[in-house]
């Protein structure tokens, strides 16, 4: 493929990508490749960057695992390691990741762009390595905390780092369907951790199993990296020219090259260009950067993590088993993540977001309606634990998968890493304070308000989504930035 293009493409290994991109550019202008032609053409095909995709989503999978990993086992781990019965010691083994991860998520997009995808997918896997490790052998608490916040700072560093490795690899036109893998693979993490948790509260000592079972996954992702493709959009800004056109070729098929390294120069991207927490805030970056972080914080005050904290007593009254229960709302969370990844390059994101905060309104409605003194005991049961399943559910189809891929698709590249990153640290600050308030809230105010503040906030949402999202849908990363962003 390289030899193909030997005319036009610099062969100095880390040669200027702005010398790069003006060949291909003079190549376009005389006449034998248009832009319309790639249209002709076709599309990539999907599976060259399948494989890519599945190895990066491995991360989310250890990522859904340790968020449910202390779920059944948390019981026995304070009983064998000395805290039984110490709610605060409790709660600090289940917070702690929290703060791991915001600290983790805080460095990713530096790490992103400093070392590239792939190296950062296995910065991630490294702590998670070494952490499960040190919970799965610690004696005492302070073992258990220590190990459970270097597991928290590969889980801070993933979600980031994999939302911006698949859609910098991923063809337009299933960029939606993949990005929607990463909220499969939490999913099934998720369950995974609860399922192989089940025996924990009958033998002694399970619980030190499942977690050096996560070790296998973390390592089979630094691992299985090594052999996947890195990102050309990190490979183009570095300069890099002749190593993106291979990836490129790797990931898309030869007869795309041309197109996507034309497509990447719409946007005017090449040399790496030092862009100040400033220009976040204050800048031509603010607009986007507000909208991003705007997202992950009604997502967070949509009530799903208070929730998800609430299912087993809300199922306890109903008579129904705690591991029965979890089960439910992970088959909920499941079918929604698989309904998302289908209709995602069909209806849109934003179809989805509004018809997701929308829904989750709904059921918070009928949350709050069960809390009221105008229905029946029997009835306030059945709406109690609809809402939930629904919520759960709504929050899938879309609130759940869509941010962190529409955030990677309408931040401008030169940016992309670190705004995701900045972005990102909102989601875990208010993830954190939701969780630490919740059930103070829920004693203080009751559930009738309560529920009817997330619901208002889905409701606000709703209309935050329709007045200021973008449409990404089968576009290209370029044409989106250029529809955002004004020129310089």
């Amino acid at each position: 493929m390289r030899g193909r293009y030997a005319e036009t493409v610099v062969t100095k290994k880390r040669a200027s990508s702005r010398d790069f991109i003006n060949a291909y550019d003079r190549e376009e202008s005389s006449g034998h490749l248009a832009i319309g032609t790639a249209k002709d053409a076709g599309n990539p095909h999907w599976r060259h960057s399948l494989v890519h995709v599945l190895v990066a989503t491995i991360s989310s999978f250890l990522f859904g695992y340790h968020l449910g990993v202390v779920n059944e086992t948390l019981e026995s781990i304070s009983f064998d390691l000395g805290f039984s019965g110490n709610t605060m010691a409790e709660g600090l083994v289940v917070s702690t990741c929290l703060g791991g991860a915001f600290v983790g998520s805080v460095f990713s997009g530096w790490i992103a762009d400093g070392v590239g995808r792939r190296r950062a997918f296995q910065l991630c896997a490294l702590p998670m390595i070494i952490g499960a490790s040190m919970s799965a052998t610690t004696k005492d608490l302070w073992g258990m905390l220590l190990g459970r916040f270097f597991v928290g700072t590969g889980m801070g560093i993933g979600p980031p780092v994999a939302a911006l490795y698949v859609t910098e690899v991923s063809p337009a036109y299933v960029r939606g369907t993949y990005g929607s893998l990463t909220q499969i693979s939490t999913c099934l993490g998720l369950m995974g951790s609860l399922l192989i948790g089940i025996p924990a509260k009958e033998t002694m000592g399970w619980w030190r199993i499942c977690f050096w079972v996560s070790v296998i996954p973390a390592a089979m992702l630094a691992v299985f990296m090594e052999f996947c493709a890195e990102s050309p959009h990190w490979l183009l800004k570095k300069g890099r020219s002749t190593e993106a056109e291979a990836q490129f070729e790797k990931l898309f098929g030869g007869s795309h090259v041309k197109t996507a390294i034309i497509e990447l120069s719409k946007s005017g991207r090449g040399d790496e260009v030092e862009v100040k927490l400033s220009e976040f805030l204050f800048g031509r970056y603010f607009k986007v950067v507000f909208i991003g972080s705007a997202l992950f914080a009604l997502q967070q005050l949509s009530g799903i993590n208070a929730v998800f904290y609430f299912s087993s007593a809300v199922f306890k009254s109903a008579g129904v088993p705690s591991d029965s229960a979890n089960i439910c709302v992970g088959i909920c969370n499941l079918l929604g993540s698989i309904i998302a990844m289908i209709m995602m390059d069909k209806l849109g994101r934003k179809v989805l977001l509004t018809g997701s905060f929308f829904g989750m309104a709904v059921s918070m409605g009928l949350q709050a309606i069960a809390a009221t003194s105008f229905v029946s005991s029997f009835a306030a049961l059945y709406l109690s634990v609809g809402g939930m399943l629904l919520f759960v559910l709504m929050f899938s189809l879309g609130a759940g998968p869509v941010p962190s891929l529409l955030l990677s698709e309408i931040l401008p590249g030169r940016i992309r890493a670190k705004a995701l990153a900045v972005c990102m640290a909102v989601h875990w600050v208010i993830n954190f304070f939701v969780g630490l308030l919740f059930l103070r809230l829920l004693e203080q105010i009751g559930p009738l308000v309560l529920y009817t503040v997330f619901g208002s906030f889905c409701l606000v949402a709703v209309f935050f989504v329709k007045k200021n999202v973008l449409e990404t849908k089968g576009k290209s990363l370029q044409e989106i930035e250029i529809a955002l962003m004004p020129p310089e």
